[in-house]
């Protein structure tokens, strides 16, 4: 399956690489070193179990996988880079159970996301946890009762949000650069592959096809569901916008200064291009409004989303990105690349180039732990609303509708068959799924 050169660098982050983003060495102030695993050890879950073997200040007790290839190599990473061999488990409720783990990364699929977060937080862990943070808006509301329940922290993997370009891209629009900002739009443009069309069949010997299934409802397994593949299956992933665009989308929401959810939502979409098994669209665009912040000086404020997944040209100078629309200017981010502003009469007044920083989300999360830091950068609201954006443009896909959504009670209110989708269906019985889903 192709993907853009921008999508894949995270996954090929390796011991060099992680030195070359600075990863720093303990500090005297900190006084012990975390200890921690990484459950989920596929592309994303080898970039960090990398960028985590190389520190000082972490401890890798554990690594977890159901898939016995990916479990040893993931083994291999640690004991080569560490000399200490960490444990290697297929079930993460071992982890769980070692009450001397105190941090766990969750890199598996997104139907994972939610369930393994609140157990671990349950368990007593600090968590990180890949984006999207939940598989459906119900799961998103679970996991911030979990954080508050537990006392612990939770950091969404939503690294633009610790990279310093980024932020001070933020911190210029939030000094008012561009005046007030109405409008916010973010998009994901690049070329897929197909994933083709396949009959049920056998799983790979080396997997546990069981346990990767876990608390979703149980399908036969196609051999373009995974790995990798199961985003664009509506059982286990959140397609390319819960894939990709929810970068941007957190980008957007992170400079609107939006607190809450959108009031209505409208999505058109489908599979204009492929034509495969994917279940999610290839195309897409959605609207949010959110309710005006308060009087007298409060207004409505717009947050766009575009997505083609067959159209790798740039849009407003970037593949992907965020756009920030000022009364007074513009500001442009470009995922992974930097970001531009300008003036009235679009004069360009200050660019910066700068990379995501998946080292300083970490490392972000590694303070928080210790104390040495007040606040996440990517704590589970923000997560959560950014992640409900995502189900929200899905749902009003599917249905074709102009969707009413009530952010208190977080349920759709005019529409029966998109609140229903607020939730997920679940496999009768799985020690995994969530209390009062």
């Amino acid at each position: 399956m192709q993907t853009t050169k921008r999508r894949t660098f995270l996954k090929g982050v390796g011991l060099s690489a992680a030195m070359a983003f600075g990863v720093p060495s303990v500090r005297a102030a900190d006084g012990r070193k975390v200890v921690a695993a990484v459950i989920g050890t596929g592309g994303m879950g080898t970039a960090h179990l990398k960028n985590l073997a190389a520190r000082k200040d972490v401890e890798l007790a554990y690594v977890c996988d159901v898939d016995a290839t990916r479990l040893a190599a993931a083994a291999e990473v640690v004991t080569s880079a560490t000399g200490k061999e960490p444990k290697a488990v297929k079930d993460l409720r071992q982890v769980l159970d070692d009450r001397s783990v105190e941090a766990v990364w969750i890199g598996t699929p997104d139907h994972w996301h939610a369930p393994a977060a609140i157990l671990a937080l349950d368990a007593g862990k600090h968590v990180y946890v890949e984006k999207p943070c939940c598989h459906n808006i119900r799961e998103g509301r679970l996991m911030a009762d979990a954080v508050k329940r537990s006392g612990k922290l939770l950091q969404v993997g939503t690294q633009s949000r610790s990279t310093a370009s980024v932020r001070e891209a933020i911190e210029r629009i939030r000094g008012g650069e561009i005046g007030e900002i109405l409008v916010a739009k973010a998009w994901n443009s690049q070329r897929r592959g197909s994933i083709g069309k396949t009959r049920p069949s056998d799983p790979p010997p080396q997997l546990d096809y069981d346990a990767w299934v876990g608390p979703a409802p149980m399908v036969q397994h196609r051999s373009n569901m995974l790995p990798g593949v199961w985003r664009w299956w509506r059982d286990f992933g959140c397609g390319d916008i819960g894939n990709d665009g929810v970068h941007d989308i957190d980008v957007a929401c992170w400079g609107l200064g939006v607190t809450t959810h959108p009031t209505t939502v409208a999505c058109l979409g489908g599979k204009y291009f492929f034509d495969d098994d994917r279940q999610f669209p290839d195309t897409q665009y959605a609207v949010f409004e959110y309710p005006a912040d308060g009087p007298p000086a409060g207004r409505r404020k717009q947050l766009i989303f575009e997505q083609r997944d067959w159209s790798p040209y740039v849009q407003e100078g970037y593949e992907n990105g965020t756009a920030f629309y000022g009364k007074t200017g513009m500001l442009l981010i470009g995922h992974t690349v930097g970001w531009k502003l300008y003036g009235e009469r679009n004069k360009l007044i200050a660019e910066k180039g700068g990379s995501a920083d998946l080292v300083a989300h970490h490392t972000n999360f590694l303070d928080c732990i210790r104390g040495n830091q007040k606040q996440l950068n990517a704590d589970v609201m923000a997560g959560h609303l950014s992640a409900t954006l995502v189900h929200l443009a899905n749902i009003a896909a599917v249905t074709g509708e102009v969707l009413r959504f009530d952010p208190a009670k977080e349920q759709i209110t005019n529409n029966k068959e998109a609140n229903a989708m607020v939730r997920r269906r679940y496999r009768d019985g799985h020690w995994a799924v969530p209390h009062d889903v």
